[in-house]
C-alpha cells in the first residue's frame, strides 16, 4: 500500500512538473489571453455601469416625480383647510401619505443605486489602471523576451561557428599530417631508389673492370704481393 502511494504521489509529481513546463512554454501567450480576459471583464463592467447609470436616472427622475406631487397635493390640502372641508383635506392628507411612502421607497432605491454606481466606477477605474499597468509590463517583458531569444539565437550561432572551426582546424591537422607522412615515404622512396642505382652503377663498373672486384681471389693475391715486394725492400 505504501508503494502504491509513493507510486501516485510520484505520478502526481511528474503531472505538476509537466503542467509547469507547459506554463512556462506558453507564458507569454497566457499572458496576453488573460489580458484579453481582462478586458473583456472591463467591458462587462462598463456595461453594467451603464445600465445602472441609467436605472440611477430613471430613479431620480422618479423620485422627483414623486415630490412634486407631495407638494402639488400637499397645496390642496392647505386649500382644502383654508375652506374648512377638513373631511377633503383629511382625504388629501391621506394621499400625501401614500406619496410620501413611495418617496421614502423611491429615495431608498435611487441611494442604493447611486451607491452602486459609485462602487462599479471606483472598481473600474482601479482595474483600468492596473489593466493598463499590465499592459505595459507585458510589453517589457515581451521586449526583453524578444532580446533574449536573439541573444540565445546568436551565441547559439556562436557556438556552432567555433565548433564548425574547430572541425575545420581539426581536420586541417589531419590533412598536414596526412602530408607530411606521404612526404616522409616519397623521400624514402627516392632514397631506395639513388640506393640501387648506386649498386647497379657500382656493378656494372666492376664488370668492365674499372673498380676492383671487392672479396676475388685476384685481388686478394695481388694486395699480398704488393705487401712482398715492400717488405723485400724494407729488409
Amino acid at each position: 500500500m505504501a508503494v502504491w502511494n509513493k507510486l501516485v504521489t510520484a505520478l502526481r509529481g511528474a503531472a505538476h512538473e509537466a503542467g509547469e513546463a507547459v506554463t512556462d512554454s506558453q507564458a507569454l501567450r497566457i499572458l496576453d489571453q488573460e489580458i484579453r480576459d481582462a478586458d473583456n471583464d472591463l467591458n462587462k463592467s462598463r456595461e453594467a455601469l451603464a445600465e445602472i447609470m441609467a436605472k440611477e436616472k430613471l430613479a431620480a427622475g422618479k423620485l422627483k416625480t414623486t415630490r412634486m406631487k407631495i407638494s402639488e397635493y400637499e397645496g390642496y390640502a392647505l386649500k382644502a383647510l383654508e375652506t374648512n372641508d377638513e373631511a377633503l383635506a383629511l382625504e388629501v392628507a391621506g394621499k400625501v401619505a401614500l406619496l410620501e411612502t413611495q418617496c421614502a421607497e423611491e429615495e431608498a432605491q435611487h441611494a442604493a443605486y447611486a451607491h452602486s454606481e459609485e462602487e462599479l466606477r471606483h472598481a473600474i477605474n482601479t482595474a483600468q489602471a492596473n489593466i493598463k499597468r499590465l499592459k505595459q509590463q507585458a510589453d517589457t517583458v515581451k521586449a526583453t523576451e524578444s532580446v533574449q531569444r536573439a541573444q540565445a539565437t546568436v551565441a547559439g550561432r556562436y557556438t556552432g561557428s567555433q565548433s564548425r572551426v574547430q572541425n575545420a582546424l581539426d581536420s586541417l591537422e589531419r590533412i598536414k599530417q596526412k602530408q607530411a607522412e606521404r612526404g616522409a615515404r616519397l623521400q624514402s622512396a627516392a632514397e631506395l631508389s639513388r640506393e640501387g642505382s648506386e649498386d647497379a652503377l657500382e656493378s656494372k663498373l666492376r664488370a668492365a673492370g674499372i673498380t676492383p672486384q671487392q672479396g676475388s681471389a685476384q685481388t686478394v693475391l695481388e694486395r699480398l704481393k704488393a705487401k712482398q715486394a715492400i717488405d723485400r725492400k724494407t729488409a
